[in-house]
């Protein structure tokens, strides 16, 4: 349906919406963001397959890795020394070892993605990127949300329908309750909590708002 809406407005000269260009620096951050997200998909997927193999392993190597952390964890299997496969402790270890390497490579991979993202995100909106609990990431999804075009996003409000963290009333009389417009663009959504979750964490303006907030009742 919407499909058929958009197409009728070209057609009958009333659509004033711009298409995306996809030649510019917005494109560029996309597609990096691309390779960056199925890199951090495949990297959390290494190591939630390396936890279960150890789960899952013989008692020798699991009280050798059980109680580690995954940075110790993953240095430990990382630095396994093997020989030839002949047995499922072999077997066992091969697969650790496997897969420890493979997250080593694909975070390596990440940061390399990060470097470029932090450095097109600065070119674009060096002065948002100031913002505290705004990294190259948080930056690329939300710049990718408003794309090429960002007259499309007349002011706050827009931004805030879009991102689905637009004010709706929840309640009627006196009370006066709102509740947010879960509508919007669910990645952009996710950048803004993360943003939000830093500065609850290491903001000092932030922290003592959501400490006025709780005092208040309020959450």
């Amino acid at each position: 349906m919407d499909a058929e809406l958009a197409a009728r407005s070209v057609l009958a000269l009333t659509s004033s919406s711009v298409p995306k260009s996809a030649d510019c620096l917005v494109e560029m951050i996309r597609q990096i963001k691309v390779a960056r997200d199925n890199a951090q998909n495949a990297r959390t997927s290494a190591i939630v397959t390396l936890k279960t193999v150890v789960v899952n392993a013989q008692p020798e190597i699991r009280e050798q890795l059980d109680h580690s952390g995954d940075k110790a964890l993953l240095k430990k299997c990382a630095g396994f020394r093997l020989g030839k496969v002949e047995g499922p402790t072999s077997s066992t270890k091969h697969t650790l070892r496997s897969l420890a390497r493979r997250w080593v490579f694909l975070d390596l991979e990440i940061k390399e993605h990060d470097a470029i993202l932090n450095e097109l995100t600065q070119g674009i909106s060096p002065t948002w990127r100031d913002g505290p609990g705004i990294g190259p990431d948080t930056a690329a999804e939300l710049l990718i949300v408003i794309s090429d075009n960002p007259d499309h996003v007349r002011n706050e409000a827009c931004f805030a329908k879009l991102c689905g963290v637009a004010p709706i009333p929840a309640s009627s009389g006196m009370t006066n309750r709102h509740r947010l417009a879960w509508n919007g663009h669910r990645q952009a959504n996710a950048a803004l909590y993360r943003t939000a979750i830093v500065r609850m964490q290491h903001h000092e303006p932030t922290k003592a708002y959501v400490a006025r907030r709780t005092e208040e009742g309020l959450s």
